[in-house]
């Protein structure tokens, strides 16, 4: 990533599932992507943000099922609420993009902090979860062979 960044990957966000942690730090990437686009001329930026954001929708999408399944495969209690944090993110990822399609008032640069804070506070506080559970499983002894 680069170094004067919007938003920089650091290890403290890994939870140590690696295809995880490359799909977060994808995010990341994305998100600096929208945060650059917010930063061009009006008339090149909407261009830009419209193509990138289209592409971090379907590659949230992409990400969301793969923290699901890795969640039904272990069984995680916690997954019903996970799976309705990603939903609402959705919903309101969806909204935006609508009310930028239509004309309607729409801050990119708040739109793309948004997204920044989402991810971030959602790999600290919820995906942190069923890495720990993972982590819970594997000490004892339940989980074998797992990634």
């Amino acid at each position: 990533m680069q170094e004067n960044a919007f938003v920089v990957w650091e290890d403290r966000y890994s939870v140590g599932i690696p295809a995880i942690d490359e799909q977060h730090k994808e995010l990341l990437v994305l998100t600096n992507k929208l945060y650059d686009a917010c930063r061009e001329g009006e008339e090149s930026a909407r261009g830009y943000f419209k193509e990138v954001i289209r592409s971090a929708v379907e590659y949230v999408q992409f990400h969301f099922t793969s923290e699901e399944r890795l969640m039904e495969r272990i069984n995680f209690p916690e997954l019903a609420t996970h799976k309705v944090q990603h939903t609402q993110f959705v919903k309101q990822v969806l909204e935006e993009v609508k009310n930028f399609e239509q004309g309607k008032t729409f801050v990119p640069n708040t739109f793309v902090r948004y997204l920044r804070d989402w991810i971030l506070t959602h790999i600290a506080m919820s995906d942190i979860k069923y890495a720990e559970y993972i982590k819970t499983l594997k000490k004892q002894g339940t989980l074998q062979n797992f990634l």
